[in-house]
C-alpha cells in the first residue's frame, strides 16, 4: 500500500485475530483468523455475514472494546483505544441503548455534554438533527412511549451529534418502517457525499446494495469475498437490453432477431419499480392530505452541520 492509500485509509486493518479463551486461558474460539480490510475516506462498506461470522467481534475491535490477539488495527490513523479517534466516531449499535425517562431533545443534550460541546451548539445541533430523523414534533416526549422505529430514530440522531468522521451503524434500518428505511439509505448516501465513512453491517442485503460502494462477506471469521458491489453482483454472461414498448408482430420479429444474434433464448418482459419505491410513492401521496399525528414524520434532509465545510 502506497503512503498515499495509507493516508485515506480511515479504517486499516492487517491479518487481525481474536480468539476467546476459558477461565483458566484455553483457546475457546476463534472469531477472527487473520481478516484484512481497508476502508476509504467517503466510503459506505458493508461488512457482512451470518451470525458468527465475527462481525460484532470485528466492530467491538475497531470501537476499543475489545483486544486483538493478533494483527494491526488503524482506525482514524490511531490505535482504537485512541481518546482522539474515539470523539471522532459515531455509533449505533444493533440495540437502541437510550435512557427510557429521557426525552429526544434531553438524551441529544446528555451525549452533546459528553463530547464538551457548548451548550450553544448542542441545543443548535439537537434541533436540527430532530428535524432530519423526523422527531421535532416528538422531542418532548419520552423515549420510553415511543415504537421502537421512534426510537431507532433518537439513536441514530444521538450517533451523529459530534458530527464524526467514522460512523459505524450495526443494522440501523432495524424496526423501521420502509418510509424510515428509505429516509436511513438517502442520509447515509449523503453523509458520504459530505466527506464522512460508514461501516454499516445488515442483515438486509438489500440495504446493503443500495448504498454500500464496497462490501466483505465474513464467514467462520474469514473474509471470503471482498469488492466493489456492482463487481461481484454483475452477470456478464447475460445484458438487458431496454426499449419503448411494442407488442404484437414486432415484438414477435423483434426476439427472434435478437435469438437469432445471440444464438441463445432470450426473455420478454417489462421492467418494475422495487416495492419499497412503490410504498413510498403511495404513503407520501397519501401523507399530503394527513392531518396531525403521531408518528414519526419524513426528514427534513441532512442536518446542516454535517455537510462540508
Amino acid at each position: 500500500m502506497s503512503d498515499n492509500q495509507e493516508r485515506d485509509s480511515v479504517i486499516s486493518v492487517k491479518g487481525l485475530k481474536k480468539t476467546f479463551r476459558d477461565f483458566w486461558g484455553r483457546p475457546k474460539v476463534d472469531a477472527l483468523r487473520g481478516i484484512d480490510l481497508d476502508i476509504k475516506k467517503g466510503e459506505i462498506f458493508g461488512l457482512l455475514g451470518p451470525n458468527g461470522s465475527g462481525k460484532s467481534t470485528t466492530i467491538k475491535i475497531l470501537l476499543g472494546l475489545l483486544h486483538a490477539s493478533g494483527g494491526s488495527v488503524s482506525v482514524l490513523g490511531k490505535e482504537p483505544r485512541s481518546v482522539r479517534s474515539k470523539e471522532r466516531i459515531g455509533y449505533l449499535p444493533e440495540e437502541t441503548y437510550v435512557y427510557s425517562y429521557l426525552t429526544p431533545r434531553e438524551t441529544l443534550l446528555f451525549y452533546g455534554r459528553l463530547f464538551d460541546m457548548s451548550e450553544k451548539d448542542v441545543r443548535a445541533r439537537t434541533s436540527e438533527l430532530l428535524e432530519m430523523v423526523g422527531l421535532a414534533h416528538a422531542g418532548g416526549r419520552q423515549v420510553g412511549e415511543f415504537s421502537k422505529g421512534m426510537a431507532r430514530r433518537t439513536g441514530l440522531a444521538q450517533a451523529l451529534i459530534n458530527n464524526p468522521d467514522l460512523i459505524i451503524l450495526d443494522e440501523p434500518t432495524s424496526g423501521l418502517d420502509p418510509i424510515g428505511c428509505r429516509q436511513v439509505k438517502d442520509l447515509m448516501l449523503e453523509l458520504a457525499k459530505n466527506g464522512k465513512t460508514i461501516l454499516l453491517s445488515s442483515h438486509l442485503l438489500a440495504d446493503v446494495e443500495d448504498v454500500c460502494d464496497r462490501v466483505a462477506i465474513l464467514h467462520n471469521g474469514e473474509v471470503q469475498a471482498e469488492g466493489r458491489v456492482k463487481d461481484l453482483l454483475q452477470k456478464l454472461e447475460s445484458i438487458n437490453l431496454t426499449m419503448p414498448a411494442v407488442e404484437g408482430d414486432k415484438l414477435a420479429e423483434m426476439k427472434a432477431f435478437a435469438a437469432k444474434l445471440s444464438g441463445g433464448d432470450v426473455s420478454v418482459g417489462h421492467p418494475s419499480m422495487d416495492l419499497e419505491s412503490f410504498f413510498v410513492d403511495v404513503v407520501s401521496k397519501a401523507s399530503d392530505s394527513c392531518g396531525d399525528f403521531s408518528g414519526a414524520k419524513t426528514g427534513q434532509g441532512i442536518a446542516g452541520f454535517l455537510k462540508k465545510g
